[in-house]
């Protein structure tokens, strides 16, 4: 468990809870080399607010691994264990027990396949949690000390994107990107929109998304912005390259990408390990890792921490800024 590697390290002034299983606990912890005095069991949310700064406390959550599961090799017990120790996690920062939601990757095949009443919906920790959450809209959004990108559409088909951009999701993009950034310590920043089309569209010869949706998304997100007596600095639409490497070199402290995996290479290239993963618009606060499961890595101890720990790093951040 990369949490407990991550909360394991000597000086982390995090005071966190891990939801699990009470067998793969302790035996991350031994690996972890984990003091037990910092490792303490709550057995009840009210129990929570005691915890010392600093401290781990582990909550045992109500489905357990009780069939044998090999590290590594994803399983339908393993899947619905998943998606329930999501679900736990959630209910303690609902109760307001917890700050916020730190989330560790998730097998979304392995959930989907596992049986577990709504694992055959699931997709993604994001949908998930604005579906628990009734949150009408949110905003996945990577972030690091270098820049932030926030995506229009989310866990699609390739295909779909072009039917999901609407100028209302390119404006709520923008907006949350900006309360982002200036929630990191950047003020008024200045933020790239990247086109969906090779050059942006070319003026229209590579396609209209861009003058036909992106545009008056952008445009109505200046508006509601100045109708708040705030400016919003927007550029583009830009190719999606050219966004981006402006934005590393510091030109744009942000950029609005149309989807996925527009965002996430760029970002994931310009600083993997260290980029953490921030739903916007969600009443609770929520972060994560930049990367996936590591099947291939679970058990060997091989698989660096580093991610997990700049997520909760940010996750306490921003709980302690909300």
């Amino acid at each position: 468990m990369l949490a407990l590697a991550a909360l394991g390290r000597e000086g982390s002034p995090i005071t966190a809870v891990v939801v699990g299983d009470e067998r793969l606990v302790y035996a991350e912890a031994e690996r972890a080399k984990i003091a037990a005095s910092r490792l303490v069991r709550v057995a009840s949310p009210e129990a929570i607010e005691g915890l010392a700064r600093g401290a781990i406390g582990w909550y045992a959550a109500s489905t357990k691994l009780r069939s044998r599961v090999r590290p590594g090799k994803p399983s339908k017990a393993g899947g619905a264990a998943q998606l329930a120790w999501i679900d736990e996690a959630l209910a303690l920062v609902v109760s307001g027990a917890c700050g916020g939601l730190v989330t560790a990757p998730a097998s979304k095949a392995s959930i989907a396949a596992s049986g577990a009443r709504g694992a055959s919906r699931f997709r993604g920790h994001t949908e998930h949690l604005a579906s628990l959450l009734r949150a009408p809209h949110v905003v996945m959004a990577f972030a690091n000390a270098r820049m932030a990108t926030a995506l229009v559409t989310t866990h699609l088909p390739l295909r779909k994107v072009p039917r999901a951009i609407t100028p209302a999701g390119v404006t709520l993009a923008c907006l949350e990107l900006e309360a982002l950034l200036e929630r990191l310590g950047h003020d008024e920043p200045r933020i790239a929109v990247a086109g969906l089309n090779p050059h942006a569209g070319e003026g229209g010869l590579l396609g209209d998304e861009e003058s036909r949706l992106i545009v008056p998304g952008m445009v109505e997100a200046c508006e509601r912005a100045a109708a708040e007596d705030r400016t919003i600095r927007l550029a583009g639409p830009i190719g999606a390259e050219s966004a981006f490497r402006l934005a590393a070199s510091g030109v744009y402290q942000g950029v609005v990408a149309m989807y996925h995996d527009q965002a996430t290479i760029a970002c994931k290239l310009m600083g993997f390990g260290e980029l953490v993963n921030v739903t916007l618009g969600l009443p609770i606060v929520r972060t994560s890792v930049d990367h996936g499961t590591a099947y291939d890595l679970a058990g060997t101890g091989k698989a660096s921490c580093d991610g997990m720990r700049a997520a909760l790093t940010l996750g306490d951040l921003l709980a302690r800024a909300a």
